[in-house]
């Protein structure tokens, strides 16, 4: 058989909804996320060992478990505890711890790769550890954080694909509907690889201009 792309070129609307629903799964999952991954980093670092406990529990379960088994327990599991949600909020959820334990070791990696002696020039400074927190450790924490913090974003976009699995019409699940009608999986397969490489380049591109930006900052 051969190829033919003007076979689904009249799904293209379809498609281009698809994406649009990975887009917003995506950029909701990063964000809260990225909380999660600083709050996780910050515990990781913590003087209190309960938020040590508790950071390093987070992480051990959600990097230690599939994310396609986290989805299912959001979404087909907690119904059985009286817990129900609807497949984009566990979606959602879903990835967005997923990818906060990720960010939680990257956090925290950052934050120790700064030196000591940074920290103790503050606190002779009569600065908080808040403060210095804020002022000293993290400016410096955030360039080395931002490339596998990004590695980790291309990963959570490309795994989005998985929640069409828990019945979220995204771009994965949009184009197995469109195989189903047309019988052109090699053109339908391609056309969304094209769609996830024009997202996760756009990242790589924003990502390439903030640590470009934060070079020239540091030069200024």
């Amino acid at each position: 058989m051969k190829l033919d792309y003007s076979v689904i070129m009249p799904f293209m609307p379809v498609f281009l909804e698809g994406a649009w629903m990975t887009v917003k799964l995506s950029v909701l999952s990063l964000a809260l996320g990225l909380v999660l991954g600083i709050i996780g980093g910050l515990c990781k670092t913590s003087s209190i060992w309960p938020l040590r406990a508790v950071a390093n529990l987070y992480t051990w379960i959600f990097r230690g478990t599939p994310l396609l088994v986290q989805l299912f327990i959001l979404y087909f599991g907690l119904p059985q505890l009286g817990i129900t949600m609807g497949p984009f909020q566990a979606g959602v959820l879903g990835m967005a711890l997923n990818t906060g334990a990720y960010a939680t070791e990257i956090v925290r990696s950052g934050l120790m790769a700064v030196d000591r002696g940074q920290s103790e020039a503050a606190s002779a400074l009569g600065m908080s550890r808040s403060v210095a927190l804020f002022r000293v450790i993290g400016p410096q924490a955030i360039k080395v954080i931002i490339p596998p913090l990004v590695n980790q974003f291309i990963m959570t976009i490309k795994n989005s694909s998985m929640v069409s699995l828990v019945t979220i019409t995204e771009l994965f699940r949009t184009g197995e509907s469109v195989i189903v009608s047309t019988f052109r999986s090699f053109e339908v397969y391609s056309v969304i690889a094209i769609m996830y490489l024009i997202m996760t380049s756009i990242l790589m591109i924003v990502a390439k201009q903030l640590e470009k930006g934060m070079s020239a900052h540091d030069r200024a």
